[in-house]
C-alpha cells in the first residue's frame, strides 16, 4: 500500500507531507475502529521480542528516533503502528519556530534526507502536559509504549549557560518520560556541537545525574552522538559515559558529511543534517567501536540508515540493544518495523 502512495508523497514539499501524514494517522486512530485497523495491518506482538535494557523492558527493540514527533502529538498512534518505544523531541525550555523554511529536502537517489529544522518545537511545559495526558489515557495502559525525552538548549541560549537549559527540560519531564536523550550533536542550532567536547559535555551529564532522583526514582540518561566524530573523540565519549555513569549512547544523530552522495544539484548542497542510507555504514562503525572500545559496558540504541531488516540486525551485531527508524521509516512505510521485528524472531 506505501509503495503505491509514496510515488505521490515525494512530489510534495516534505515537511507539508509530514504534516499532512500524521495528521491522516491521528483522525484514523480517533474514528471508531481505526486504532483496530492500524494494529491488525502493522502490529507484531511477542513476548520473544521483549527486551530489557538500562532497566526498562520493551516491548520490542524497534523505536521511533527522536525530530519525528517533535511535540509529543503521535505517542499512541506510533505504538499503534509497532514501534516498541517513541522519544519525543527535541525539547526546549521555550516554544521556538525553528529556521526558516524550506528546511527539509529529500535526496530520492541516495535515499536520505538533508533537514535544518533547527529544533523547532511547543516547548518543554506544553509537550510534558501532553505527555502527561496520554500516560494517564487507557490507550497508555494498553499499548504498554516506552516514551523518551529528547532534550536541547534554545537557540538563544549561549552554550556557557546551556546547562540550565537542560536542567529546565530535566525537571519538566522527569515525572512523564521513561527515559532521557541529551542532544548536543545536532548541526542544526549553531554552536551546539562544541559541547561534544569532555568538559562542557561532562558538565551537563554531571549536574543531570545529581538531580536525578525525585521520590526515589532515577532515569536512565542516554547521549546521542554524532556520526563524524573522530576516533578519539568516541575514546572520550567512552570515558564520558563512564565518569559520569550515564545509561549509554544513541549512536549516531545525522551527518555534516556530503560523501559519496549519488544526488546532483542544489539539493545535496542545503545545509543541514543530512540521514538515511549514506549513513547506514558509518553508524555502524560507530556502534561497533564504542561497543568495543567500552567492552560493551553500557547499552547502545543504533540509528543511522536503518531502511532494511538486514540493516537493523548488522547494527545489533555491531553491538546495539535497540533501534530506532526515522529517515527509513519515510522511505520504506510503516510495514519496515513488522518486517525487522519478524526478521528478530527468525
Amino acid at each position: 500500500m506505501y509503495s503505491l502512495l509514496k510515488p505521490i508523497l515525494f512530489k510534495f514539499d516534505p515537511e507539508k507531507v509530514h504534516h499532512a501524514v500524521t495528521d491522516g494517522l491521528r483522525l484514523l486512530n480517533n474514528i471508531p475502529g481505526g486504532a483496530g485497523i492500524s494494529k491488525a495491518v502493522w502490529l507484531i506482538e511477542d513476548v520473544r521480542l521483549e527486551r530489557e535494557v538500562f532497566g526498562l523492558k520493551f516491548k520490542n527493540p524497534v523505536g521511533l528516533a527522536a525530530g519525528f514527533d517533535k511535540n509529543g502529538l503521535m505517542v499512541k498512534e506510533m505504538a499503534n503502528l509497532g514501534f516498541g518505544f517513541v522519544e519525543t523531541g527535541t525539547v526546549t525550555p521555550l516554544p521556538q519556530g525553528g529556521n526558516p523554511t524550506p528546511r527539509m529536502f529529500r535526496l530520492p537517489k541516495d535515499e536520505a534526507l538533508i533537514n535544518r529544522m533547527g529544533f523547532n518545537n511547543d516547548g518543554v511545559d506544553v509537550v510534558a502536559e501532553r505527555i502527561k495526558a496520554y500516560r494517564a489515557s487507557a490507550d497508555h495502559a494498553k499499548q504498554r509504549v516506552i516514551i523518551g525525552g529528547n532534550i536541547g538548549k534554545n537557540k538563544v541560549t549561549p552554550n556557557e549557560d546551556a546547562v540550565s537549559d537542560y536542567v529546565k527540560c530535566f525537571d519538566k519531564l522527569f515525572d512523564v518520560v521513561d527515559y532521557f536523550v541529551v542532544n548536543v550533536s545536532s548541526p542544526n542550532t549553531p554552536g551546539l556541537r562544541a559541547l561534544q567536547e569532555k568538559e562542557p559535555l561532562l558538565n551537563i551529564l554531571n549536574t543531570l545525574q545529581q538531580r536525578n532522583i525525585k521520590n526515589g526514582v532515577s532515569r536512565p540518561i542516554l547521549l546521542k552522538i554524532a556520526p563524524d566524530l573522530t576516533d578519539e573523540q568516541l575514546d572520550d565519549i567512552v570515558e564520558i559515559v563512564q565518569e559520569s555513569h550515564i545509561a549509554g549512547v544513541i549512536a549516531t544523530n545525522t551527518t555534516i558529511s556530503r560523501t559519496g552522495l549519488q544526488t546532483l544539484g542544489d539539493a545535496k548542497e542545503e545545509v543541514g543534517g543530512l540521514s538515511g542510507k549514506p549513513l547506514t555504514q558509518r553508524s555502524t562503525e560507530v556502534i561497533a567501536y564504542l561497543h568495543q572500545k567500552s567492552k560493551g559496558s553500557f547499552p547502545i540504541i543504533g540509528v543511522g540508515g536503518i531502511h532494511s531488516e538486514q540493516d537493523a540486525l548488522d547494527k545489533i551485531t555491531a553491538g546495539a540493544s535497540l533501534v530506532q527508524l526515522y529517515t527509513g521509516f519515510i522511505y520504506e512505510g510503516p510495514g519496515l518495523i513488522g518486517r525487522i521485528n519478524k526478521a528478530l524472531l527468525k
